[in-house]
C-alpha cells in the first residue's frame, strides 16, 4: 500500500531557535497576508467600516447591524489618503444646525431654505464621483421622490422642508427619515488625494516595509546561508534564486502573490497541513488532464501506425530488416545478439522444463493416431489390446521427446559458444528469412489483405478502447487512486469504530 505524502514525517530543521524563528516568520507571514486583504479591499469596503452595517440581500432593504465592530476608518483613512469631502462635510453641518433649531421648537425659516439649497446643489455637482460611490447620489435622489411622492429630487427636498409638509408631518418623524436614509449615505462620500505620480495616494508600502518586508528579507538571507551552508559550492546568487518563490514578499505591487509563499512557509514549519487540501484540488486536474493527454498520444501513436501500414514500400521496409542494413549505431546486429542469447535460454532451460507436458501432448496425439489407424474398430473393446496401445504410445512420446529434448540442449551449448562460422550462418538465415517474406508479400495478393486488416484492427481500437476512456470519464482514476493512497483502517480500530457506532 503506498502511503500518502501527507502522511510522512515533515522535515524540520534541526536548530529548535531556527525552527522557532521559522514559525514566527510564518505567522508573521500571516497576518501580513491578512493585512494586505484588508487593505486591498478598504477602499472599496470603506463604507461598510464606517457605518458597520451589512446588506445581505442588496435590492431588499434589510440592514443587519454590526455594532461591535469599531470604526477604524479614523485610523486607516490617513494610510489611504482619506479626507473628509468638504461639500458634503458642510451639507451634514448645517442638517445639525438645523435639526437643533426645529428641536427646539423654531420655525427656522432661513435654515430650511439653506439646507434645500445645499440639496440642490449636491445633486447638480455630484461630490460623490470623487469617491467609488459614484450610485449613491442616485440612491438619496431615489429615497427623496419616494417621500415626497413626487418625480423631481429637487422639488421633494424643497416640499420636504417647507412649512405646510412639516404642518402635516411631525419633525421628528421627519428626522427620522433624514438621519437614516439620507444622511447615512451623504456620510460616506469623501475624497481622496493625489501624489506627484498622480496615482491615489497610499501609504501602506511604509508600513509594510518597516513592519513586514525588513523581517522577509532578513528571513530569506537567513535561508539562503541555510542553502549555503548545505551546499558547499552554492553561490549567494544561486541560494537566492533557488527561493524564487519568495520574491512576492518584497513586491511593492501584486501584493495578492504573497499567498504562494505564506503557504508553502506555513508548510513547512509544520503548523498546517495543506497537503490533503492540495491532493484533493490537484487529484482531479491531473486525472482529467492525464485521461486528454493520453487520449492524444494514442492516437497520434495509432494514427503513426495506420500510416506505416498503409504505406506501398511495406515490402522494402521488411526487407531494410536485414543485418547489413541495420547496423547504424555501434556496429552491432541487434538481432543475431538476440538470438545468440534467447537461443540457448529457450532450449537449455525452457524447454526441458516442459517435458512431462510435451510428453503427455505427444503421447495423447500418437494414441489418437493408433486408435485410427493401426487398430481395427472390432478389437478396439478389448481392454488388454488398450493398455498396450496406452503404453506403446508412452513409451514412444518419451523416446521422442527426450531425443529432442537432447538435440535442444546440444544446440544450446553450441550456441553459447559461437564461432564466426556460425555467426555467418545465423546472419545468412536471417537476411533470407526477411528476403523472402518481403519477396512473398511483393508478388502475392497477401500484402493488401494484411494492411487493410491490420489498418482495421487498429481504427477498432481507436473506437473501442479509446471511447470506453471517454465513458469511464476520471471517477475509477480517482477512485483506484484512493485504493493505492489511503492507509486501510487496521481491524482493531475498524472493530472498536463499528462497536461505537452500534453502542447506545
Amino acid at each position: 500500500m503506498v502511503r500518502p505524502r501527507w502522511h510522512a514525517i515533515r522535515p524540520f530543521a534541526s536548530n529548535a531557535l531556527a525552527r522557532r524563528w521559522d514559525r514566527f516568520v510564518a505567522v508573521w507571514a500571516s497576518f501580513n497576508l491578512l493585512w494586505v486583504c484588508f487593505d486591498l479591499t478598504y477602499v472599496p469596503l470603506r463604507t461598510f467600516w464606517l457605518q458597520r452595517n451589512l446588506y445581505p440581500l442588496p435590492s431588499l432593504p434589510v440592514v443587519l447591524p454590526l455594532p461591535l465592530l469599531p470604526d477604524i476608518t479614523p485610523l486607516y483613512d490617513p494610510v489611504k489618503g482619506i479626507e473628509p469631502h468638504r461639500e458634503t462635510q458642510a451639507y451634514l453641518a448645517a442638517f445639525e444646525q438645523l435639526d437643533r433649531a426645529l428641536s427646539a421648537g423654531e420655525s427656522a425659516p432661513e435654515l430650511r431654505r439653506r439646507q434645500v439649497e445645499l440639496t440642490q446643489q449636491m445633486i447638480d455637482d455630484n461630490p460623490f464621483l470623487a469617491s467609488v460611490g459614484a450610485g449613491t447620489l442616485e440612491k438619496i435622489k431615489n429615497r427623496l421622490r419616494q417621500q415626497a411622492d413626487l418625480d423631481s429630487a429637487k422639488g421633494s427636498a424643497e416640499r420636504l422642508l417647507s412649512d405646510a409638509w412639516l404642518r402635516q408631518h411631525p419633525w421628528e418623524t421627519e428626522r427620522r427619515f433624514w438621519q437614516q436614509q439620507v444622511l447615512p449615505l451623504v456620510s460616506t462620500n469623501y475624497w481622496r488625494s493625489i501624489d506627484e505620480n498622480g496615482r491615489p495616494t497610499d501609504h501602506f508600502w511604509r508600513l509594510d516595509l518597516l513592519a513586514f518586508q525588513s523581517v522577509f528579507l532578513l528571513d530569506i538571507l537567513l535561508r539562503a546561508a541555510r542553502l549555503r551552508r548545505r551546499i558547499p559550492g552554492l553561490s549567494w546568487g544561486g541560494a537566492l534564486l533557488r527561493r524564487w518563490t519568495d520574491l512576492p514578499l518584497l513586491l511593492p505591487f501584486w501584493r495578492w502573490l504573497r499567498l504562494v509563499p505564506v503557504v508553502e512557509r506555513l508548510q513547512v514549519s509544520g503548523l498546517v497541513n495543506f497537503e490533503p487540501l492540495r491532493a484533493v484540488v490537484s487529484r482531479g486536474v491531473v486525472s482529467l488532464l492525464a485521461v486528454e493527454l493520453f487520449e492524444v498520444l494514442a492516437l497520434q501513436l495509432v494514427d503513426g501506425a495506420q500510416g506505416l501500414i498503409r504505406s506501398p514500400h511495406w515490402p522494402r521496409r521488411i526487407r531494410a530488416l536485414r543485418s547489413h542494413q541495420t547496423v547504424t549505431i555501434n556496429e552491432e546486429r541487434e538481432l543475431v545478439e538476440l538470438l545468440r542469447i534467447w537461443g540457448p535460454l529457450l532450449l537449455n532451460d525452457v524447454m526441458p522444463r516442459l517435458a512431462p507436458e510435451l510428453r503427455a501432448l505427444l503421447s495423447h496425439i500418437l494414441q489418437q493416431s493408433l486408435q485410427q489407424t493401426v487398430v481395427p474398430q472390432a478389437l478396439r473393446q478389448l481392454q488388454p489390446l488398450l493398455q498396450v496401445e496406452q503404453e506403446l504410445a508412452r513409451q514412444l512420446s518419451a523416446g521422442m521427446v527426450d531425443s529432442l529434448l537432447e538435440l535442444s540442449r546440444n544446440a544450446g551449448r553450441r550456441l553459447e559458444y559461437p564461432d564466426d562460422r556460425q555467426i555467418d550462418l545465423m546472419q545468412r538465415s536471417l537476411d533470407r528469412f526477411w528476403e523472402e517474406l518481403a519477396g512473398s508479400l511483393e508478388s502475392g495478393p497477401a500484402v493488401t489483405r494484411s494492411q487493410h486488416l491490420l489498418c482495421s484492427l487498429l481504427e477498432e481500437l481507436k473506437l473501442t478502447y479509446l471511447g470506453q476512456i471517454n465513458r469511464s470519464g476520471i471517477d475509477a482514476l480517482i477512485r483506484e487512486l484512493d485504493q493505492l493512497t489511503v492507509e486501510p483502517v487496521p481491524p482493531v480500530e475498524a472493530a472498536s469504530a463499528t462497536a461505537g457506532d452500534q453502542s447506545p
